[in-house]
């Protein structure tokens, strides 16, 4: 068990790690623009934006793994040139991810040392000498109720993070990365988590907190830094800042002109879903969806969305609660059953769960659908291509052909790929899942203006989107969640982006 240290003090020193002019695209996509950041010793700086607003890219760049295209990057004034992962830890940089990169079948000790065991004379691995060193270091940052000996894998996921410490305190590292690492946690085991970050403010580490929490960005850091669409919009000191001023650097653009008018006909309730819960994931959920209707669910990272509609989709049990088509009950075992029934859903990951790397477009939009498209269990080649031009075209997709193998398309196109694959299956409900996530604005302009076709058409439509003015823009009714509740179901009419920040943060107006 750790004990509160004494309480720190901010002084106003130099920067450890400092950052400037880092810029960073993709294929179609400006992942950060000429951004800055200012790390300093033994403070925590937050690192606060929506999703999508560049934050992993920056995490990714400060640890090797991207490089990027412009800016300079120094340590302790100093250029340094972080080609790879290991030239991060070489240069004392260590990241704690939400899901530790750790190994389950080493022991505490293997992977606090891992790369870095210390040897005898003959050049192998001193076991004894680094299960004492494991000790030590775990006793120095009041964790010593950790056995070096145990497997990682018998730990729960707090005593993990406290491991992956262990590991960056091993190194010396003075930059440590915590990239929504209370996410899995408990009350208990996240107060455990910030008295251990206080520990680390004094032994002088630079620390960079990212989390969507605000109660938890007060609570713990000392500084923030803003990020909105690939670029710096704003830091400070948390002390002179209002929460309020946070949100509004968050969320300050314009939505009215980007998204396709349309003058919504909306019907009587189509799908209507009540009292759904799950284990582990959500509770209590209760929402209908009308004909016609585009609803909107917002939150932040862990609020238990994409859970909730892989549930409906048949893709997860679910342990209470009922789900109505059209007044008749379903319960979908399967993936397929919901398909039958008429309700699909189109996945965040489409590279993993979208579409089949290897396989052409044409076969990749008509797999669902193989019924149509074959007779007597032939499949025939000419209906797989009409059918998938039939969608593809109205999707407005750029390829060679529909021969070209998927994988080589953008990310933009992958995505209307995925969405005509499961319009090609004339459903009722079609889920879309961060439909526009990672895309460029072209496609993303395409998609809206594709969904708004499609609910004038009589389709229903669930739209889960972390990108506010997406929700705002498309639309009609928002329903909001946290950490797997619904907060509050919101009518979109003259709905403002700092309300649905507020409810999804829990920040009390």
């Amino acid at each position: 068990m750790m004990h509160a240290p004494a309480p720190t003090t901010v002084n106003a020193t130099a920067p450890l790690l400092t950052l400037s002019g880092i810029s960073k695209s993709f294929p179609g996509v400006r992942a950060l623009n000429d951004v800055a950041l200012s790390l300093y010793p033994g403070q925590v700086t937050a690192l606060i934006g929506e999703n999508g607003a560049g934050k992993s890219t920056l995490v990714k760049i400060m640890t090797g793994i991207y490089q990027p295209d412009a800016g300079r990057i120094a340590i302790d004034g100093r250029p340094v040139e972080l080609a790879s992962a290991h030239a991060a830890f070489e240069n004392g940089i260590t990241a704690i991810h939400q899901e530790t990169v750790l190994f389950d079948d080493l022991s505490v000790a293997e992977n606090i040392f891992l790369g870095h065991a210390p040897r005898s004379r003959l050049g192998l691995i001193d076991w004894r000498t680094m299960r004492a060193n494991a000790r030590e270091v775990l006793e120095t940052m009041r964790a010593g109720h950790i056995d070096a000996d145990a497997r990682l894998r018998d730990l729960g996921i707090a005593n993990k993070h406290l491991v992956a410490v262990a590991r960056a305190m091993s190194i010396d590292a003075q930059i440590v990365i915590m990239d929504e690492p209370t996410a899995a946690l408990s009350a208990k085991e996240i107060e455990e988590l910030f008295l251990l970050i206080e520990f680390l403010k004094e032994e002088g580490k630079a620390i960079l907190f990212i989390s969507h929490k605000f109660d938890e960005i007060y609570r713990i850091a000392d500084r923030y830094t803003v990020f909105r669409d690939g670029e710096m919009v704003g830091e400070g000191r948390l002390t002179d800042t209002a929460e309020g001023e946070i949100v509004r650097l968050m969320v300050g653009r314009s939505v009215e002109h980007i998204f396709p008018e349309r003058t919504p006909k909306i019907g009587a309730p189509l799908l209507a879903v009540s009292g759904l819960s799950h284990p582990t994931e959500f509770e209590d959920i209760s929402f209908e969806l009308k004909r016609g209707e585009i609803l909107g669910f917002y939150g932040l990272v862990g609020a238990g969305r994409s859970e909730i509609m892989q549930a409906i989709a048949g893709m997860t049990r679910t342990s209470g609660g009922s789900i109505a088509l059209d007044g008749e009950t379903l319960a979908p075992k399967s993936a397929a059953e919901a398909i039958a029934s008429g309700i699909v859903y189109v996945p965040e990951e489409r590279g993993r769960q979208g579409v089949v790397i290897g396989l052409p477009i044409f076969q990749n939009v008509s797999l669902p659908s193989l019924s149509k498209t074959s007779k007597n269990g032939v499949l025939r080649l000419a209906e797989e291509f009409a059918l998938a031009r039939t969608y593809t075209e109205r999707l407005d997709l750029r390829a060679a052909s529909l021969s070209q193998d998927v994988g080589t398309l953008s990310g933009g196109n992958q995505q209307k790929v995925v969405i005509a694959k499961w319009l090609a299956t004339k459903p009722r409900v079609i889920i879309l899942d961060e439909p526009t996530k990672g895309i460029d604005i072209g496609s993303k302009a395409a998609v809206h203006g594709f969904m708004a076709e499609l609910v004038a058409e009589g389709l229903s439509v669930i739209m889960v989107s972390s990108e506010l003015p997406e929700i705002l823009g498309m639309s009609d009714r928002i329903v909001v969640m946290r950490e797997g509740r619904m907060v509050n179901i919101y009518d979109n009419d003259g709905l403002d982006a700092e309300t649905l920040v507020r409810a999804a943060a829990g920040i009390v107006a």
